[in-house]
């Protein structure tokens, strides 16, 4: 079945969205990565997103950390007996079993790779591959491109691993044809945004036309600019999107803002 099949319809011309990453659950709740509970500090992200008058939220990837699908379901039970009531859509990280996170999709989770709104639209792109690093599929690439020549929306998008590298030890995991995702979004004339997680950091880069953003992750963030894995327990951090396309504008305006709920 082609990416792009299941799409999300908004008659909103406005999205309020907040992009989550990397939270690295495991079955047990008090499972820790890194001496940090992912569990507690989801929890803490999504009570705080829950104030937030969101439309919806994008999960960008890396949801387990032990691989069982326990992880899955404890995924599934924080956002149902969190106060959120948007729907959850979902991008696939390296650690992630695409076939586990389609099988908690459903209600509130939802599996559609396009939000369409009022006027512009927002693109889940697959970037897990065969192995840690990151790869977009041929198929994948040509499917985005008929898309966005087909549809002739402003659109924003986001995968997870970074196309760019970040001077850092994750540089060995990022998406090896990033900068090919890249081109097809700046030939595009339609795509000037591009957010992603997997390096545990906020990040901000320019390839061409394309902005690209890293959110920090739910879980722990790992040491900028060294080629040691470093970690720091910095709280759970998400970022909080605003997209609108303005009247008689074919640019979207996108207010960004990185947030890190308290205890």
């Amino acid at each position: 079945m082609a990416w792009f099949n299941e799409s999300a319809q908004f008659n909103n011309t406005q999205l309020r969205l907040a992009h989550i990453t990397d939270c690295h659950l495991f079955a047990d709740p008090q499972g820790e990565y890194f001496a940090v509970n992912t569990a507690e500090h989801f929890s803490r992200a999504l009570a705080d997103m829950a104030k937030q008058s969101l439309d919806a939220i994008i999960f960008g990837g890396d949801l387990t950390q032990d691989h069982s699908f326990a992880s899955y379901l404890l995924f599934a039970q924080l956002i149902a007996d969190s106060a959120l009531t948007c729907p959850v859509f979902w991008l696939p990280g390296n650690h992630d079993d695409i076939s586990a996170m389609q099988r908690i999709s459903g209600g509130q989770i939802n599996s559609a790779k396009r939000l369409i709104a009022d006027g512009f639209e927002v693109l889940l792109i697959s970037s897990k591959g065969p192995t840690p690093a990151g790869w977009v599929s041929e198929a994948d690439l040509n499917e985005l491109a008929d898309l966005l020549a087909t549809s002739q929306l402003p659109s924003v998008a986001f995968c997870h691993h970074n196309p760019l590298p970040i001077n850092g030890y994750l540089d060995k995991h990022m998406l090896e044809n990033g900068p090919q995702l890249l081109n097809v979004l700046h030939n595009s004339a339609l795509v000037r945004q591009l957010f992603h997680g997997h390096v545990h950091n906020d990040y901000q880069f320019k390839f061409r036309s394309i902005e690209i953003f890293a959110t920090p992750a739910s879980s722990v963030q790992f040491t900028k600019y060294t080629d040691d894995w470093q970690q720091h327990n910095a709280g759970p951090g998400y970022r909080l999107l605003t997209i609108s396309k303005p009247v008689n504008s074919e640019k979207l305006l996108i207010n960004s803002e990185l947030m890190w709920p308290n205890e």
